[in-house]
């Protein structure tokens, strides 16, 4: 599946697709509900092709319908009517259509089978020039199968042997094959199908890997975003061109290859040689060498530059960078921090693992998790190379845990808690894990209970991750009803402790204020993060001075409306990325209604000449008369609120460009009419030197006799209307008139392909060629002398599709609470006369330039005493009372019983709920060295519990994406170092605390004050086997 558009592509239609318009009449809302909601359930089957639909669209299409429970309000009014589908929130740019980067599933796109999107767009259509973003369901992992929809394609960079700066970037799929990628290579460069070929995988000047197995997929085969691979093709003569360059070199071109003889054969690279350019002081650098070192320690391990390496160096043991294979910083961060535990790596090290792996555990991954992870610490710690390459152990993390297997940004602690659960279940010593029984405390002694928890998990774990990280709470549930109490002590591997939640946010909004001449102005406020959208409207009036009673707030995106909000909606429903813009309006009452006003350019489609409309600017909301309100008097109503940003055009040039394009119909005497009405008003003044030709798709057409090119009857009213306006009837074209009548046919909205409204199809002649011969059509249908610079159109709520065009015969408009209209402008007129940057023009309040305060700052303690704080359990997850026989929402307490030699702590940075997704960027205070965590610790035997740090996992960024490193304390030498990625920095112990520590590292000293080791295997297999007598109680204790 070769796709040319990009990682994050449309799809791999041509640039030119035309959009697919509605086709098939729309169904009832609960027909669609129910029929959509059925196939959004369709399971995930490899190969299939799934959709991403804009999460904003859909959730309009939902309120139209009435998808949710909680949101039946006015279903299937004319105002929430969706339009045509519109993705143009996930791209970068429209023109290419590449998605955005870190785009999440449910909160930006949502995924729907072929079937559902074909549903949808035969009932609403697309937007024009939009191309489906068509993605493959692909399947992951060899024994826990996985299927999952690949939204962002992998980019491979492609060149030809002979011409290497000719690099061509194409997309493709991890399920396709390298056979396919070699047919896209000869296509590319015009290699014929019969000439011989091979492919390489290049990764630095000097470094090449040829691929073999053209069966192989590309996410086997390891490549990586932005890999470099180059074809080569075979001399007339029989030979090779690279075979020249490297007749010095020992290495073979078709030879499989393994970082260490002693690796099962799944864990071989699957790139079957390395060979290099240069001369031979550099070859030496990546010379494969299948002898084992002399040193005991290495315990089989081959010392050579493998698919691992890129470069050999004489740095200190432990000092290895990792690459970036593209978005595996989080792998890299959370490898460097564990690699850094020294019990753990020294025990890999000194190959203690070998005896040890438990290939027959059904939980477990055959061994090769294990294996795996020994053969890239050995490389990080006794190849003294600067980086490598963990392509192998990411490849085999994919095969096992599918969530892994791409190239998206994932957590670095989701994959510390996969890892120290692959390794613990690969090298379990217990073989046959006993049926064991739970038993509550009831009533015994803590001790007792807690030693008995202890045992019977060592009688089903037993291993080196057991040894090191494992601990043990202590959890009490209480009864709210009749006060049972449920003790239970259970295992873990690492903390999360909970921060303080912040109990305020910082919200900037853009104020629109009601007066014309001023600008829209930008502030800062400080709100309740649980707090509603009066809170935020009562912080800003103490700014702005505005009554918090005349605000409307609303959600801008994308030239319109996504959300008005009600006073009582929630801040959680506004994320940091949303554009809020605040309203000055009057107050609703039986006179006064507030208005959604959008602006949208009509413009000439790309096919059959016909007009449509697209929106621009920032939309607005004015305060009109509920009652007696007429076209006119919203005409001036509304221009009169832009005044500032429509503008009389200056020189000769443009006012000829005008007056060429004016009707042969208007008179000399009219025009000078309009222009002394011109000089009465900045409206009038705007209207007589900006007049438009016609009257902009709201031109009448006439029921006279006098030649008209419309059949006689079709109208029953005459132009004789106010303004030369068609009267008795709305004032609409040809075109307006057909749509009308499929309005009155049909009680659903009718889709529009393109934002469109019905337009004047004649209206580009008219300006560009002006008056042919007599009378034109338009003064046959108008001879008004007054002009206006837009039409208006009722739409929906999106602007997307017209319900129907206003009546400009004098009549009383009817509007109600869900009533938007639309202004239409002439492209042309809008160019002349509409200032795009005046009127996007804000200035910042001192609340924007005042610097932000200081960021708090809590302690690692405050943490610790929040995730041991008694809380009550929601009504959503309670527990079950064996007394009350029934679920109650009991009081729940967290205590620290033992604690482990190394203790792993993740801080909860990041929170989700239904509506919000946030990363807490709290500084948290923890020390460096004495963290002594023994007054948390409830066991009274327990002797002291001091740790110092050894490791940091850092994260940089927000929701979605960001940058992971770390900070690690090499056990050789006691010093700080700073890994970011490939590269390694010295530090200092006073860079370490951070706003981005995210996953922390301590390890335990002894009551000497040394560093604590845990456990040699002999003993733990002495105490293995005293666990099974029938003294087990008084032999096992909990982790000291």
């Amino acid at each position: 599946m070769a796709e040319g558009g990009g990682p994050q592509s449309g799809s791999g239609a041509e640039p030119d697709a035309e959009p697919v318009p509605a086709q098939t009449p729309l169904p009832l809302t609960d027909n669609q509900k129910q029929g959509i909601g059925l196939l959004l359930k369709t399971l995930l089957r490899n190969g299939d092709e799934w959709f991403l639909v804009d999460c904003r669209w859909f959730k309009q299409w939902k309120k139209y319908v009435g998808f949710d429970s909680w949101d039946m309000y006015n279903v299937g009014h004319q105002s929430l009517y969706p339009g045509p589908i519109d993705n143009s929130g996930l791209f970068l740019d429209n023109e290419t259509q590449i998605l955005k980067e870190n785009l999440i599933d449910e909160l930006d796109y949502v995924l729907m089978p072929a079937e559902a999107w074909n549903n949808l767009v035969g009932w609403y259509g697309c937007l024009e020039g939009q191309r489906p973003i068509i993605r493959k369901v692909v399947e992951y992992g060899m024994f826990v199968k996985h299927c999952k929809v690949e939204v962002y394609l992998l980019e491979l960079n492609l060149c030809e042997n002979n011409d290497m700066e000719n690099v061509v970037t194409r997309h493709f799929s991890k399920a396709d094959t390298v056979d396919t990628i070699e047919k896209e290579m000869r296509s590319l460069f015009n290699i014929p199908m019969g000439k011989e070929t091979r492919l390489w995988n290049k990764y630095m000047s000097n470094t090449y890997e040829q691929l073999t197995k053209p069966d192989s997929t590309v996410q086997d085969a390891g490549l990586f975003q932005g890999q470099v691979l180059v074809i080569e093709r075979k001399n007339e003569d029989g030979t090779w061109p690279r075979q020249a360059k490297h007749s010095k070199s020992s290495t073979t071109t078709s030879r499989n290859f393994s970082t260490s003889p002693k690796l099962s054969s799944n864990c071989s690279a699957t790139i079957s040689s390395t060979v290099t350019n240069g001369n031979s002081g550099i070859n030496s650098n990546y010379t494969l060498n299948n002898s084992t070192s002399s040193d005991s320690r290495l315990g089989g391990y081959s010392s050579y530059s493998s698919s691992y390496n890129y470069k050999e160096s004489q740095s200190q043991p432990g000092l290895c960078g990792l690459s970036n294979l593209g978005n595996t910083c989080f792998m890299n961060s959370a490898l460097q921090c564990l690699s850094n535990a020294s019990p753990l790596t020294e025990y890999f090290l000194n190959d203690q693992y070998e005896a040890e792996i438990n290939r027959e555990n059904p939980l477990g991954m055959r061994g090769e998790i294990a294996e795996s992870y020994a053969d890239l610490v050995k490389q990080m710690w006794l190849s003294r190379s600067s980086f490598v390459a963990p392509r192998t152990f990411k490849t085999q993390v994919g095969r096992f845990a599918p969530q892994f297997s791409g190239y998206q940004q994932q957590d670095s602690q989701e994959l510390l808690a996969f890892l120290l659960d692959g390794l613990h279940e690969d090298l379990n010593r217990v073989k046959k894990k006993p049926y064991l029984a739970l038993r509550d405390a009831e009533g015994r002694p803590d001790e007792i209970v807690a030693r008995e928890a202890w045992t019977n998990h060592r009688l089903r774990n037993s291993s080196v991750i057991v040894d090191i990280f494992h601990g043990l709470f202590k959890s009490t549930l209480v009864c709210p009803e009749c006060s049972k109490v449920s003790v239970t002590f259970d295992p873990f591997c690492y903390l999360t402790l909970p921060l303080p939640m912040k109990k305020d946010r910082n919200m900037e909004v853009l104020v629109v204020r009601a007066d014309p001449q001023a600008r829209a102005m930008q502030y800062r406020v400080v709100v309740p993060k649980l707090g509603t959208v009066a809170d935020l409207c009562a912080a800003l009036s103490a700014l702005s001075g505005l009554p918090a009673e005349n605000m409307v707030v609303a959600d801008v995106y994308s030239h319109r409306f996504h959300k008005i909000y009600r006073r009582d909606d929630g801040l959680s429903n506004i994320l940091e990325k949303d554009d809020i813009f605040v309203y000055e309006v009057e107050e609703e009452d039986a006179e006064k209604i507030n208005l959604p006003l959008y602006f949208r350019e009509r413009h000439v489609k790309h096919t059959g000449g016909s007009t449509g409309t697209m929106l621009f600017g920032q939309p607005l909301i004015i305060t009109v008369p509920r009652q007696n309100l007429t076209v006119d008097l919203l005409y001036e109503k509304v221009l009169e609120r832009i005044g500032r940003y429509v503008k009389q055009p200056q020189g000769s040039a443009s006012e000829a460009k005008i007056a060429a394009s004016k009707s042969s119909s208007i008179s000399s005497s009219s025009s000078s009419q309009a222009a002394e009405s011109a000089t009465a008003t900045n409206h009038n003044a705007n209207i007589g030197r900006c007049e438009s030709p016609h009257l902009d798709g709201a031109s009448c057409s006439s029921g006279s006799t006098n030649g008209t090119d419309q059949p006689q009857g079709e109208h029953s009213g005459t132009c004789n209307g106010p303004n030369g306006m068609y009267e008795g009837k709305p004032c609409m074209s040809r075109a307006e008139e057909e749509e009308a009548m499929d309005h009155q046919v049909s009680p659903e909205p009718q889709n529009s392909q393109s934002e469109s409204s019905v337009g004047d199809e004649e209206d580009s002649q008219g300006l560009e060629n002006g008056p042919i011969g007599g009378p034109s059509k338009l003064s046959r249908k108008c001879g008004s002398a007054r002009r206006k610079l837009f039409s208006f159109n009722m739409v929906n709520s999106y602007g997307t599709a017209n319900i129907s065009p206003l009546p400009c015969d004098g009549n009383i408009l009817k509007l109600n609470m869900h009533s938007t209209v639309a202004m239409d402008w002439n492209w042309e007129i809008k160019k002349l006369c509409f200032d795009d940057s005046e009127a996007e023009a804000f200035e910042k309040h001192e609340s924007m330039l005042q610097q932000h305060k200081k960021k708090s700052t809590v302690a690692l303690r405050e943490c610790i005493e929040l995730f041991t704080t008694m809380e009550t359990l929601g009504e959503h997850d309670p527990w079950y009372c064996p007394t009350c026989k029934k679920h109650q929402q009991a009081t729940k307490k967290f205590d620290l019983w033992s604690l482990p030699h190394i203790l792993v702590v993740h801080l909860k940075r990041f929170s989700y709920n239904r509506c919000w997704r946030d990363k807490l960027d709290t500084v948290v205070d923890f020390p460096v060295r004495d963290l002594n965590m023994s007054e948390f610790v409830c066991d009274p035997r327990a002797g002291p519990y001091v740790y110092d740090l050894i490791a940091v996992s850092n994260h940089y960024g927000g929701m979605g994406g960001g940058h992971y490193t770390a900070y690690c304390k090499n056990k050789s030498d006691g010093k700080w170092h700073y890994f970011d990625d490939s590269s390694v920095f010295p530090a200092t112990e006073d860079q370490i605390v951070t706003k981005a520590a995210y996953v922390l590292f301590y390890q335990r000293r002894d009551g000497d004050g040394r560093t604590s080791r845990p456990p040699s295997t002999s003993m733990v297999l002495r105490s293995q086997a005293a666990v099974f007598s029938p003294l087990a109680d008084d032999v096992v204790p909990a982790p000291q």
